[in-house]
């Protein structure tokens, strides 16, 4: 009985836990905030240039930069919040923050679950080997080992031309890995590899696969600070924000779409 009890307590502790995580407060115009005074907005992290971690371990880089200026745009004090790649899409849907600016690509799948912005910027999943690798295109994957990051779209794309995946944590991780003598292959966006090349991994790019979108994850039962946001986007676009972004990490602006 006894056991029985404890488990009732703590099956109403994680029920009253998941309320609270989910909480928001309406505003006037219908937007729902965690604080009605902030744009808590999360990211991983774990994909440099795009987002990594300062010494104090706060996070920086591409993505943390967008979401900063987006917060500001909305009037609303921008607060990061780190969580797991793989784990994003699920707390967004959750509540657990208000947006991710995390560099997801829009794709039907996520689509079912959580709503995207307009595209903030423009990328593409390419193939990446070490320089003496005979492997040029993706009819030169099947059978090869590939690896890619967890819950990344790359993961599927990747399936597509082999059935041999090692996962990572991260692109940076599963390049730097490459580099050092594992693997036969990374699939990751075109910018992530780049970036690694100029830090010194021993990689070269090949075959460019596909273009891709990556935009702002928000929840689907919050349209209208979707409506925000995409016109904070288009003003942040409009006034050149973005593509200062874009040149301070990228050297380019990725944040035009392509012709």
């Amino acid at each position: 009985m006894r056991i029985k009890y404890i488990f009732c307590l703590l099956s109403l502790f994680l029920l009253s836990a998941l309320t609270a995580c989910a909480h928001k407060e309406e505003l006037s115009d219908g937007t729902k905030l965690i604080d009605k005074g902030k744009f808590i907005f999360a990211a991983s992290g774990e994909f440099k240039p795009f987002s990594y971690l300062n010494n104090d371990l706060s996070m920086t880089g591409f993505d943390i930069e967008v979401g900063n200026a987006v917060g500001k745009e909305l009037g609303l004090k921008p607060v990061q919040k780190r969580m797991k790649f793989k784990g994003l899409i699920e707390g967004i849907k959750t509540g657990r923050a208000d947006a991710a600016v995390a560099s997801h690509t829009i794709n039907p799948d996520r689509a079912k679950h959580v709503a995207f912005s307009t595209p903030y910027y423009y990328s593409g999943p390419q193939i990446f080997t070490r320089p003496d690798s005979n492997i040029k295109t993706v009819e030169d994957l099947k059978g090869k080992e590939v690896a890619v990051a967890k819950g990344s779209t790359y993961a599927d794309v990747a399936g597509k031309y082999t059935s041999n995946l090692k996962m990572y944590d991260s692109d940076i991780t599963a390049l730097k890995a490459l580099s050092m003598g594992r693997h036969d292959a990374v699939i990751t966006d075109f910018v992530t590899g780049k970036s690694s090349q100029q830090e010194g991994f021993k990689i070269k790019g090949q075959q460019l696969i596909e273009r891709s979108e990556q935009a702002i994850v928000v929840p689907k039962d919050n349209p209208e600070f979707l409506k925000r946001i995409n016109k904070a986007l288009q003003k942040l676009r409009e006034d050149g924000t973005l593509a200062r972004i874009s040149q301070k990490y990228f050297g380019q602006d990725i944040t035009k779409k392509p012709e």
